[in-house]
């Protein structure tokens, strides 16, 4: 903890970025809570939060190269600035539904929110290990993750009693809110020298006109080093049963436990919970692991997650839901934390962004087929199956993993991640 206060007091640009993190996040929760429970009671179907999630995914993946591309072709800030201040005019749109909750028109702003979604989270992500020194890159990476899974805990909970008690116009107020303030931190952020521009080569023409181009160096680059390509599929794999696992979040708190809005917040609260304490307990053992033995603690915590997934869905307490729910998030929040440093580390400054955003985009591209499957089986078969399921297949990252660690398919790549030339300023001082 200690660790974490000095970063915030002493790092003027990290501080900045988080606070623009916990108002923003702690607003998506409060959207995504009013929306889910503003579809199911208005249709009573698990298929229409299919239809919002997947209005959500779809731009999300086909925005996600173009995000890469424009990260790692000009200031990364300015980007990330432009994404807050279209997605508070998208979040402010959406108090028209209250009056209006037609299906298409949630699926139309949702889709808008987050076409501009991956400008900003994979500009975070790329500007990370140059807002932070090589030394306090695992602390900011725990915090900033940490910090994704307090926002979820506290605007689930918080965004589930707000819409029962104030109605859902409130909630949306809020977010168009968290976006403004956001683009007001990220203004503050400041960098000596050439700041967030990424270091690259000349523009020709070409490049230009044809960016995607420069999005296939990018995927190139990423299949040249197998860890990259091993935490790709970690994703694709946690996707075939994360995806519908989203879904049946709303489908358990609002249709299985009949708790409605309150429900369902609890039950996104303690998988934010579980996340919380999956991070503290990957930063705490972060810095010993060595890599052979980070190596080992993916495979297990993927078991973990999915069989507790499993739990979640054959419970029949509600309490006993929502410790599962928990310990599942768990497993995924030690081993989030530990990916994330991996590729802080790893990965070139020069194509961070496509990277991040490649990663973003393809899990989403998944999860846009798990979301799809599961929302027309809850028309067909009973929640508590399909929750068995997509927790065995979220178990699968574990099986792929420990075959590449076993068969000597993961090697440790050279630290790539943080430049010397990069670690210039640190709290308020030019270093």
């Amino acid at each position: 903890m200690n660790a974490f206060v000095s970063l915030l007091r002493d790092n003027r640009n990290y501080r900045y970025t988080w606070i623009g993190q916990v108002v923003s996040e702690a607003g998506d929760h409060f959207n995504n809570i009013a929306v889910f429970s503003l579809a199911v009671a208005t249709t009573k179907s698990g298929l229409v939060v299919s239809g919002v999630m997947l209005s959500r995914a779809i731009p999300a993946m086909l925005a996600g190269p173009l995000a890469g591309v424009l990260l790692d072709r000009v200031n990364r800030k300015h980007v990330m600035i432009a994404s807050d201040l279209i997605r508070t005019v998208v979040a402010a749109c959406f108090i028209f539904t209250v009056g209006h909750p037609a299906p298409w028109l949630l699926y139309l702003l949702s889709g808008l929110l987050m076409i501009a979604s991956p400008f900003f989270t994979s500009g975070r992500a790329a500007i990370l290990p140059a807002i932070a020194t090589e030394e306090e890159l695992h602390t900011a990476n725990s915090l900033t993750q940490t910090t994704q899974w307090t926002t979820l805990a506290l605007g689930a909970f918080l965004g589930g009693a707000s819409v029962s008690q104030f109605g859902y116009a409130w909630a949306f107020g809020g977010n168009a809110l968290s976006f403004l303030i956001s683009a007001l931190c990220i203004s503050r952020l400041f960098l000596p020298g050439r700041g967030f521009k990424p270091p690259r080569r000349a523009l020709t023409e070409s490049d230009v006109v044809r960016p995607w181009h420069e999005y296939a160096e990018g995927l190139r680059y990423m299949r040249s080093v197998p860890l990259i390509i091993g935490l790709l599929m970690v994703n694709i794999g946690w996707a075939t049963g994360g995806g519908a696992a989203q879904i049946l979040f709303t489908v358990f708190g609002e249709l299985v436990f009949n708790r409605g809005p309150s429900g369902l917040g609890m039950i996104w609260g303690c998988a934010g919970i579980g996340l919380l304490c999956g991070g503290a307990i990957a930063y705490t053992v972060g810095r010993r692991l060595s890599f052979v033995n980070y190596k080992r603690a993916i495979s297990i915590c993927y078991v973990i997650h999915g069989g507790s997934y499993i739990l979640f869905s054959q419970s029949r307490s509600f309490t006993g839901a929502l410790i599962f729910i928990a310990l599942s998030r768990a497993g995924v929040g030690v081993s989030s934390v530990l990916n994330m440093g991996q590729l802080l580390r790893h990965v070139s400054d020069s194509y961070r962004g496509r990277v991040f955003a490649t990663m973003e985009s393809t899990t989403w591209s998944v999860m846009m087929i798990s979301m799809t499957l599961a929302g027309i089986a809850t028309q067909y078969w009973d929640a508590r199956l399909i929750g068995t399921i997509a927790g065995v297949l979220s178990s699968t990252t574990a099986i792929f993993w420990g075959w590449a660690n076993w068969t000597g398919r993961l090697p440790e790549p050279p630290p790539e991640g943080v430049e010397p030339e990069e670690i210039e300023v640190h709290g308020d001082r030019v270093l």
